[in-house]
């Protein structure tokens, strides 16, 4: 299928000795995961920077309030010694940063952003707004701070600039309903976009291959939630759909009832559907995505799945 797509604008590759910020634009993290996180991205062999508020306690919940993190998240965008930018967990705060987000400022100073779960609001707003390719990936504390934490090959693939690669069943993908399309990958965690639609900072989903993930999830929130997609007219811009891994969601036990949910909800979306992709929110090593280059969805043979990477997501 052929897509009509906007060039998007990407980050410059991030190749060992790159410098990364480290910012919690949402939640408190713990500290010792941060500093273990940061330990393993030394020894991978970039250098870091921590944001001034990134391990700020309050108030509430949050990381600092919203204009330290906003401060943080600036400065990281503004400083010429920081390459890439890195999230040390998610949590709840990143809608709160939408309305006040300098985009002249990020437009001017375009950079890697990676993270996933509550800063799918951040990834959002920074394909609307700045057009950015940007990363729904492994975190420090969520993910560097765990053993096997991250999937390497798909890191390197997506930070350091490879234009052909894919993932397939090694990374947990399979076919719920066969099919090949083509498209601009874009999604994350489903909740975050299904609130984010109606408000100005909804994400546009034109010719695009939908990712969604989510955690703590059951089989009627993904029904429900999917339906508000529908509704709102978002799946009319899909050509396909691929779902996250849903162990985090539900027991294996009621993993064929959360996918008779999805597939009653889906029952009249046309598009190929995978499901099972390890990225996200994940207790196994933890797949980098890029989102906003054009993939191929290829489910033709249920027995090997692909999902194809058709562009570098950096420049290099």
């Amino acid at each position: 299928m052929t897509t009509s797509r906007t060039a998007m604008v990407k980050p410059a590759a991030l190749r060992l000795g790159a410098t990364l910020a480290v910012l919690s634009p949402a939640s408190t993290p713990k500290s010792d995961l941060v500093h273990r996180g940061i330990g393993r991205l030394h020894e991978l062999g970039y250098r870091t920077v921590l944001g001034k508020h990134a391990l700020d306690r309050g108030p509430l919940y949050y990381a600092g309030t919203l204009e330290q993190r906003l401060e943080d998240f600036h400065a990281a965008f503004a400083d010429p010694v920081i390459d890439g930018i890195i999230c040390t967990r998610g949590g709840w705060g990143s809608a709160e940063l939408l309305p006040f987000l300098d985009a002249s400022l990020i437009r001017a100073n375009p950079k890697a952003f990676i993270g996933y779960s509550d800063h799918t609001a951040l990834h959002s707003w920074l394909h609307n707004e700045a057009n950015l390719v940007t990363f729904h990936g492994p975190m420090v504390a969520a993910d560097f701070a765990r053993e096997d934490g991250i999937d390497l090959p798909s890191w390197r693939h997506a930070i350091e600039g490879n234009a052909s690669w894919s993932v397939g069943v090694a990374d947990g993908l399979r076919v719920l309903r066969s099919g090949t399309a083509e498209g601009t990958l874009r999604g994350g965690c489903l909740s975050i976009l299904a609130e984010s639609l109606g408000t100005p900072y909804a994400p546009r989903f034109t010719d695009s291959i939908l990712f969604l993930e989510d955690i703590g999830t059951k089989p009627y929130q993904w029904d429900r939630m999917l339906l508000h997609l529908r509704y709102a007219g978002v799946l009319k811009e899909v050509h396909g759909i691929v779902f996250g891994d849903m162990r985090q969601c539900v027991t294996e036990e009621e993993n064929d009832y959360l996918e008779r949910a999805i597939l009653h909800s889906l029952r009249d979306f046309d598009g190929p559907i995978a499901i099972g992709l390890s990225s996200g929110h994940v207790g196994v090593p933890n797949i980098t995505l890029p989102l906003g280059i054009p993939v191929k969805l290829d489910l033709a043979d249920a027995g090997s799945p692909r999902m194809h990477f058709l562009e570098a997501a950096v420049t290099v």
